[in-house]
């Protein structure tokens, strides 16, 4: 009985397992005929059944831990169609390129308002065809020479100085230590030629003597006025407050910053004084805290004629210091300039910024602007009522890097963009730079570019830089693009007003080469926390559109000057909510919009990259909500406590920034320059 039951257990298994085989078998069909009917037919309608998000976006990590350690999620590769919302799947990723992506239709700038836009794409198109087929070359000796050119000193009569149109070149700049000295004679006071300052006072016309010593940013910006880094006007006459001063200011693109005024008082220890210029659209100043410029106060004090006391006279001092009075005595020298006589002015650069002397005696310091560094003060001039005897310029840098790329590059392999994970990007910075700031990128890559964050891959920085109107310079550019792969060119030639086109690039970029979570844009003097910056957007929830960065409400556009925006370019009174553009973030989705409107030719172009973005998110918020986060720590003007980014740094402030973060662990700024 036992066997009978064995015997028909094997019967059993018997069966099953041959009816197992069978299904097998079956499946085993079924899946080649799904695989051979099924397969070509997904790809050629491109998963347009499954959502965008689902294959765009990386897995979240939720910690500081999990970004720095964790190996990045995969992703897969896609690439968004032109005149197309949604992406598309491809059979072969793209591979990365150092030549942007972005497709520029001549049918967008067929309009007024964008021929300049046509113009600059057109002859950028030519020059890096001319570039890439090998035809420009560069002449070493020629280079050499260039650099030769920057001489130690540089000296100039007053004849010559007025032939050259009262500017005098410094083709490297300056350097810790240069000064320019300049010996002149104010004029006579005149009578005020402007009506609408020439106020009659009991029937005479108001008397006026002034200069302006200027250094200049000759080659600071391409196609627009210089700015001014140092304006230096003393008014021996004619000032508003009745008094001889002395004003120290700066000014670009049209703004003026706080002046700062020395008026005969000696700058007290507790004052605090504004003097930095924003360089944002609207006039946001920085509170400079610094009372003393390398030890040396912003403003001495001279005799004033509301002085309610006894001055003793230089006669007096000498006598008692010869008769051995131990006891020290003030002394009040009078205001330097006096009309028709003799001064000599030397203006030399210290650690901290800018000292004036007059007569051997010191009269004023000034901070340096953020925004500047030594070599961008590549001029000087003189106006107003003064005759120039001569200039001399001495203890002058050598070499400036829009003459020798060389020297700034540091051409080793350390300093390279590591190579692209299979993984997916939480983060994608796309940075702004122009074509002959070789240095400005070496410290960026040498800086904030060493997190192991961008080290790992886990989040890729890009340079984005147009092309210059040196074609020696665009050769050089396409050899640092080559060696460190870390720069993507928009060939069109470089200006102000189109900046907007290299932001729309960082976004078709960070999109369809990347596939990024995030994209953030910021420029090559902005130190970036790359920790910070993802952890801020992580405190938007999963899911929804984000903007994060120092947002502008309310600001309005300029109606007058050189910068004027006018009504048929914004007819509205308001500016829409704007991130400042050193440094913002977006969620893809935006930045697939941004580039998905700009190939059907409805984006709409702002000469002004950062209201640009405003607009688009605005109207992108129309259809789907928009999470806004302003924070200030995204610093527009300069460096602050606890910053997320920090702009206006120098390459010596980005090395010494990245060196206390890793030493301290905690970011600090640097005042150095």
């Amino acid at each position: 009985m036992r066997r009978a039951k064995l015997d028909r257990f094997g019967t059993f298994f018997s069966v099953n397992r041959q009816r197992s085989i069978q299904i097998l078998i079956a499946v085993g069909f079924l899946y080649l005929l799904l695989v051979t009917v099924e397969i070509p037919f997904v790809f050629k309608t491109g998963f347009s059944t499954i959502s965008p998000d689902s294959l765009s976006r990386p897995i979240r990590l939720h910690s500081k831990e999990d970004v720095e350690e964790k190996d990045a999620p995969s992703r897969p590769l896609e690439q968004v169609s032109q005149n197309s919302y949604q992406p598309t799947q491809s059979r072969r990723p793209r591979e990365p390129n150092f030549v942007s992506g972005l497709v520029f239709d001549p049918k967008t700038f067929d309009s007024e308002l964008y021929k300049p836009a046509k113009v600059a794409w057109e002859v950028g198109r030519k020059f890096w065809g001319e570039v890439e087929s090998g035809k420009v070359q560069i002449d070493a000796g020629k280079v050499e020479n260039r650099s030769e050119a920057c001489k130690h000193s540089i000296s100039v009569s007053g004849s010559e100085f007025s032939a050259q149109g009262r500017v005098i070149v410094l083709p490297c700049g300056l350097t810790l230590g240069s000064h320019i000295t300049l010996v002149g004679r104010p004029r006579a006071a005149h009578q005020e030629f402007q009506p609408k300052i020439a106020l009659l006072r009991d029937g005479e016309s108001a008397m006026v003597s002034q200069f302006k010593v200027e250094l200049l940013g000759l080659k600071t910006v391409e196609g627009e006025e210089p700015p001014r880094l140092l304006h230096f006007n003393p008014r021996l006459k004619g000032d508003w407050s009745g008094r001889p001063v002395i004003e120290l200011n700066t000014c670009y693109r049209m703004q003026w910053g706080a002046a700062l005024r020395c008026e005969g008082w000696k700058s007290k220890a507790d004052e605090e004084t504004v003097s930095v210029l924003s360089f944002s659209h609207s006039l946001d100043l920085e509170h400079c805290k610094l009372v003393l410029v390398d030890g040396q106060v912003k403003c001495e004090k001279w005799i004033r004629d509301d002085d309610n006391h006894s001055v003793e006279t230089k006669a007096t001092w000498w006598l008692s210091r010869l008769v051995g009075r131990t006891k020290r005595v003030p002394v009040d020298w009078p205001y330097p300039f006096a009309e028709e006589k003799l001064f000599v002015l030397t203006l030399s650069a210290g650690l901290e910024g800018y000292h004036v002397n007059v007569d051997g005696r010191h009269i004023a310091s000034f901070p340096y602007h953020n925004g500047f560094s030594l070599e961008d003060a590549t001029g000087l001039s003189l106006s107003g009522d003064v005759d120039l005897h001569s200039v001399f310029a001495a203890s002058l840098p050598s070499s400036h890097p829009s003459f020798a790329p060389q020297k700034h590059l540091e051409m080793s392999t350390r300093w390279q963009a590591p190579p692209l994970s299979g993984g997916g990007v939480e983060l994608f910075i796309g940075i702004l730079s122009a074509g002959n700031h070789f240095a400005e990128r070496m410290a960026v890559r040498k800086s904030w570019m060493q997190h192991n964050l961008i080290r790992s891959s886990k989040v890729v920085a890009r340079f984005f830089v147009a092309l210059h109107a040196k074609k020696e310079v665009n050769v050089e550019l396409k050899k640092e693009a080559e060696f460190f792969g870390d720069i993507v060119i928009v060939p069109y030639m470089d200006n102000y007003d189109l900046v907007v086109l290299k932001t729309v690039a960082i976004c078709e970029y960070g999109v369809r080469t990347m596939a990024a979570k995030y994209i953030m844009k910021c420029d090559d003097d902005t130190f970036v926390r790359v920790g910070a910056v993802i952890r801020e957007a992580h405190k938007v929830p999963e899911g929804r559109s984000l903007y994060v960065g120092n947002i502008n409400y309310y600001h309005k556009p300029l109606r007058y000057g050189k910068w004027a925006v006018t009504y048929e370019e914004w007819p509205e009174e308001d500016y829409p909510p704007y991130a400042n553009g050193p440094g913002y973030i977006l969620s893809s989705d935006i930045a697939k919009f941004v580039v998905s409107e700009f190939e059907r030719r409805k984006l709409r172009l702002f000469k002004m990259e950062d209201v640009s973005m405003g607009m688009w998110v605005e109207k992108f918020n129309s259809s789907k909500p928009v999470e806004y986060r302003h924070s200030l720590k995204f610093c527009q003007f300069g460096c602050i406590e606890d910053y997320y980014t920090a702009h206006y740094q120098s390459p010596r402030q980005m090395m010494c920034m990245w060196g206390k973060l890793k030493q301290l662990g905690r970011p600090q700024c640097c005042s150095m320059r």
